[in-house]
């Protein structure tokens, strides 16, 4: 019996060793400030007040990790973007200048990205059109396994706050668009697919994507 609780109890040091050894810090690249002109004032009753601290810059992830989306495939509600094309989703630019972002039709449009295999994600980043202080409306990310996102459907970020598009009131805040984007929990859900909507922004009615970014270890 003893020797069999000190075998569990190596075992065990042993995988927290390789586990603590197997993480590592994953750093976020990004684009230079584009801020210009007079900022438009965001009205919305979910927006949350800019705070620097909260901004996420680096984070732990398993090593390996990687960002997924790179160059993967691009489909959306709007096929014929009014700016752009989509493969500027996932090019690995995030800058907001002209000629780095996709311009999708008004109202209620969606991306999403084809990761090629089921795998367990860690992180999302996303910029929307950071050159104007503004905030997009109605913001909610999914994964799932099923292309058409009938079933197994996750929901990691949801700020339509009165429930809009009929997915389901959210509770998570609106926030005014910066070169920093936005970091998202993947809370290492497994999936294929990564569909990301919005319905405007609080300029006009148009919806914009920089980049995406999805982090974790490809699968085998």
């Amino acid at each position: 019996m003893k020797h069999t609780t000190l075998a569990l109890a190596a075992i065990a040091a042993l995988s927290t060793s390789v586990s603590a050894q197997e993480m590592e810090e994953i750093k976020i690249e990004f684009p230079k400030p584009m801020f210009i002109g007079t900022p438009v004032p965001a009205k919305l009753p979910n927006l949350e007040q800019p705070d620097p601290s909260k901004i996420i810059k680096s984070f732990q992830a398993p090593k390996g990790t990687v960002n997924l989306a790179l160059e993967k495939e691009v489909t959306s509600s709007d096929p014929a973007p009014i700016i752009g094309e989509l493969t500027l989703v996932t090019d690995g630019d995030a800058d907001g200048s002209d000629g780095c972002f996709v311009e999708l039709a008004p109202g209620p449009q969606w991306v999403q990205i084809d990761l090629g295999a089921s795998t367990t994600i860690n992180k999302i980043a996303t910029w929307h059109y950071h050159k104007q202080a503004q905030a997009y409306v109605d913001v909610i990310i999914q994964v799932s396994d099923d292309k058409e996102f009938k079933t197994g459907v996750t929901t990691l970020f949801n700020s339509d706050h009165d429930d809009t598009l009929k997915m389901g009131a959210g509770a998570d805040p609106a926030y005014i668009e910066t070169n920093h984007g936005r970091v998202i929990d993947g809370k290492n859900t497994k999936a294929q697919y990564v569909r990301l909507y919005s319905n405007g922004n609080t300029s006009n009615e148009m919806n914009h994507y920089c980049e995406v970014a999805v982090y974790g270890v490809p699968g085998k």
